[in-house]
């Protein structure tokens, strides 16, 4: 058996198949996961990886042998496993073989409980982990090898199931939209039913890299966080005189968005207009919306003034899920394309983010350029990652220079100024700290980054 135990990260499990785990691995994973979330059914589905069906066959397996009944989903996008949870009355929880965005070579699993209630490292995963290496030495009952199982397995297509469900949050009344959709090659492909034949009246759609064929291979890294990612996109959005530009990561619960001039909207700007949309609603007013506290000041600002409630968050899906259900959340969004929605039982819906989006073009008669023009408030960096040997140090020095600011410490250290703010953080997959500025002008957005940079990278 192969087994690294650093492929247990903060909120999935991810490493390089054949290198750092195995199918035998997988199936032991499987049978801690029923032990741990005390499941008698569970949901599973994967994507189209090359290795993602024998990992998938083992994962259900162990789940089989220890004791728990399977839902077969077969190829799904990670919101459609969310879905899942809580659209099957009787299932315990659901887990994806997905390593989302990483290349093809890599595979993994998410796992949630009931209603897309997620299982992080320090709500159960670290447990499977253990369960996992204490018992690595075992002879396991890998698929090949099955003669009997202890429980039962079906299989489900619920995709007409959640097409059907979120196809009714969309109020396009008789507008029609070019869009271009750029799928990387990968999971995406699955939420395009909904442009092309649930909704095939109010687009046409423009597909870029769209080949189930050739998943995982022949494209671009399907991660929207990384501007180079979308180059093609802006090109094809301007070539193709399209309203809007949709780029999925590898799963598709993240989703980037491109403007009709061919800019790209920043993530965190998206959840303000999203969150406008949600609060005009008279049922949603005084609602609670959560934004990731690298967000721009404009997110809030946004928020408050469409009537809602805006309440900073830490990153990661596993601490926004946990607040959203704490604070009864609306949405909530993250500076990386994850959108959340009470509407899922908190979890990701990518291709929602984008309907409410193209709603209201639709309401306002309005380019998606100018609806984001008015969240262009402050000059943001993105965020800047730095390799530091010793990150309490460098932590230790920020706060004593930047003594006098106004301090949080959520999530790292986030230091707030009249006119301008930042937030550095520890990666939680990566020896690296991530800084994120923002000030009131693009001059001092750069002064004071520069003056931080020299600090963290000495």
């Amino acid at each position: 058996m192969k087994l690294n135990p650093e492929i247990f990260k903060a909120y999935d499990v991810r490493g390089i198949y054949g290198e750092d785990f195995d199918e035998q691995a997988m199936y032991l994973i499987g049978q801690e996961a029923v032990k741990e979330l005390g499941a008698k059914k569970l949901a599973i589905g994967r994507d189209a990886r090359e290795s993602g069906d024998i990992l998938y066959q083992s994962l259900i397996q162990g789940v089989l042998d220890a004791g728990a009944d399977v839902v077969s989903l077969g190829l799904v996008t990670t919101p459609m496993l969310y879905f899942s949870s809580h659209f099957f009355d009787d299932v315990d929880g659901a887990i994806a073989v997905t390593a989302s965005h990483n290349p093809g070579e890599w595979n993994g699993v998410k796992i949630c409980r009931r209603n897309a209630t997620p299982v992080g490292s320090a709500s159960g995963l670290n447990n499977i982990r253990d369960g996992v290496i204490e018992r690595q030495n075992e002879e396991v009952n890998t698929p090949e090898k099955a003669s009997s199982s202890k429980g039962e397995l079906s299989a489900y297509n619920l995709k007409p199931e959640y097409y059907e469900y979120f196809t009714k949050f969309a109020k396009l009344g008789d507008k029609k939209f070019k869009v271009v959709i750029d799928c990387a090659n990968t999971m995406g492909i699955l939420e395009l039913p909904f442009y092309k034949e649930y909704l095939k009246d109010n687009f046409e759609v423009v597909e870029l890299y769209c080949d189930m064929d050739s998943a995982y291979v022949g494209s671009h890294e399907a991660n929207p966080l990384k501007i180079e990612t979308l180059e093609e996109l802006q090109k094809k959005v301007v070539a193709e005189n399209a309203n809007l530009g949709i780029s999925y990561d590898g799963d598709a619960d993240r989703v980037g968005f491109v403007d009709e001039n061919g800019e790209i909207i920043p993530m965190d700007l998206a959840t303000g207009l999203i969150a406008k949309v949600l609060l005009e609603k008279e049922e949603n007013k005084g609602s609670t919306i959560l934004y990731d506290l690298r967000s721009s000041r404009a997110v809030k600002e946004v928020i408050e003034e469409s009537g809602g409630v805006a309440h900073e968050c830490r990153v990661g899906h596993a601490f926004i899920k946990q607040q959203m259900v704490k604070e009864d959340a609306l949405f909530a969004g993250e500076l990386s394309g994850h959108y959340y929605f009470q509407a899922n039982k908190n979890g990701e819906v990518s291709t929602l983010a984008a309907l409410i989006l193209l709603n209201l073009m639709a309401e306002t008669n309005e380019s998606i350029s100018e609806l984001v023009k008015d969240l262009r408030r402050y000059s943001h960096s993105g965020e800047i990652n730095s390799e530091v040997e010793d990150k309490d140090a460098v932590i230790t020095a920020l706060e004593e220079k930047y003594s006098d600011g106004k301090f949080s410490e959520l999530d790292g250290i986030k230091v707030d100024y009249s006119d301008w703010w930042f937030n550095v953080r520890a990666s939680n997959t990566e020896p690296v700290l991530r800084l994120n500025i923002e000030a009131k002008t693009q001059e001092q957005m750069e002064e004071k980054r520069d003056e931080l940079l020299k600090l963290i990278r000495g």
